[in-house]
């Protein structure tokens, strides 16, 4: 039978009060496992000896309290003093961390500054040690060390900042840092955070030779892999005294007329590669250089009335003592590196490193080695436990799995979070919380 009714469903909107007056809700549900994670790697432990806080009247914090409020704070996509003091706010952040209260920025930043150079070199030196121990959990004997730099700009008096190269803001004062990963891992091997004026090469032996101590006993060879600023003769001595490969971009001021005059052996239609030989000045001795020319189109030249068709060409050349390999191989293992771009963008926009800063210059580089321990932490805890989730952005495993809100209950004897039972991920979440519960 036809349903005669004419009537029809109106949409009314629901009204809801608002106030704010609930003290015990968080957004950072996921900090629970993380701060679990965190004192399982006897993190804690290690900042309490590294920097023990003597108990005063006037003492409210430990160093280690601020030092963990600023690592989970970068975990947390928070960044700048007034935020982490904000952030500090939160019921289950002061849970997790024993405080009572809320960290004021003064005081974050007046702590951070009184460690100094001394503090920013015993911290640099106990975050190797810690880098050993998530590596040799890799059980590789051999690894790819791919070596960059970043520019981090400023707007301020900051120590340490000056003007040098800046892709991203001609003329401003900047950091210019430098980072190496172990590619099989996504892992911050070692960093330095450095002034702006610094060239990219600056100090990489040095900064090699203490990233090779640093490694554990077990990997006895690495594949160096860095673009053109780092095309360094004393570099390459150094990798092949120690009996290690390298492979780097040619950086030459001439490279182009030097392209032009070898001979080339063409692959296919599009490809040719040669090699030659060239020595710099302030090398010790001559090296092999490999290029390969990629066909890119072709031009309309017309010489006195002649027109003819001629070919262009994108060059590429580089420096390797991998001796099997001709300039296309070599040119398809350089462009592998291109992911470390991602992990040095995630290690600057995502845990925020060189965008929290205090005017100290050894503050700044203790804040940049705390947003490092960060990233290395976020890549650690999903490669021990899903390698789906380790494929995964920090940022995108931030937003499923700690930024989840939730409110703190307390009772006489334990702390409970509640999350919402509607949760969509609420399996996936369960089951990395159990994973990691069983890796640590």
């Amino acid at each position: 039978m036809q349903d005669k009714s004419n009537k029809t469903i109106e949409f009314r909107a629901g009204k809801a009060d608002k106030n704010f007056t609930e003290e015990r809700l968080t957004s950072y549900t996921g900090l629970t496992v993380v701060s679990k994670y965190i004192q399982a790697q006897g993190i804690g432990k290690l900042l309490d000896r590294l920097f023990p806080t003597v108990k005063k009247n006037a003492t409210k914090f430990s160093t280690t309290q601020i030092m963990l409020a600023v690592v989970l704070a970068s975990m947390s996509d928070v960044h700048r003093m007034s935020r982490i003091e904000n952030f500090t706010c939160d019921p289950l952040v002061q849970h997790l961390l024993g405080l009572k209260e809320d960290i004021d920025q003064d005081t974050l930043a007046g702590r951070l500054k009184a460690l100094g150079q001394r503090g920013a070199f015993s911290l640099q030196e106990e975050l190797f040690r810690f880098t050993g121990k998530m590596l040799k959990k890799s059980n590789l004997s051999y690894i790819t060390m791919d070596c960059d730099s970043t520019v981090a700009t400023v707007y301020g008096n900051q120590e340490g900042a000056a003007k040098g190269y800046n892709p991203h803001k001609l003329g401003a004062n900047s950091y210019h840092s430098q980072l190496c990963f172990c590619s099989e891992m996504k892992l911050i091997l070692n960093s330095w955070f450095r002034t702006g004026s610094a060239y990219t090469s600056n100090g990489i032996c040095e900064f090699m030779k203490q990233t090779l101590a640093s490694l554990p006993r077990r990997i006895r060879r690495i594949f160096f892999r860095a673009d053109s600023g780092y095309f360094n003769g004393d570099l390459f001595d150094l990798l092949e005294n120690e009996g290690h490969d390298y492979l780097v971009k040619v950086k030459l001021k001439n490279l182009y007329r030097l392209m032009l005059e070898q001979e080339w052996s063409f692959i296919n239609e599009k490809e040719s590669v040669c090699e030659f030989e060239y020595q710099a000045k302030n090398w010790k001795k001559a090296r092999t250089l490999r290029g390969i020319r990629i066909l890119t189109g072709y031009k309309q030249t017309n010489f006195f009335g002649e027109i003819t068709i001629e070919p262009e060409y994108e060059y590429f050349c580089y420096c390797s003592n991998l001796n099997d390999k001709d300039g296309q191989s070599l040119h398809e293992l350089y462009k592998k590196r291109a992911e470390s771009e991602n992990w040095i963008e995630q290690t600057k926009n995502q845990l925020h490193a060189s965008q929290t800063l205090t005017d100290d210059f050894s503050a700044n580089d203790i804040l940049w080695q705390l947003a490092v321990l960060g990233y290395n932490l976020s890549v650690m805890m999903r490669y021990e436990t899903n390698s789906k989730i380790w494929r995964q952005e920090h940022l995108t495993f931030f937003r499923w799995f700690i930024n989840v809100p939730g409110k703190v209950v307390k009772t006489s004897r334990k702390v409970t979070v509640k999350m919402s039972r509607h949760y969509w991920y609420a399996d996936q979440w369960r089951n990395f919380e159990q994973q990691l519960s069983i890796a640590c």
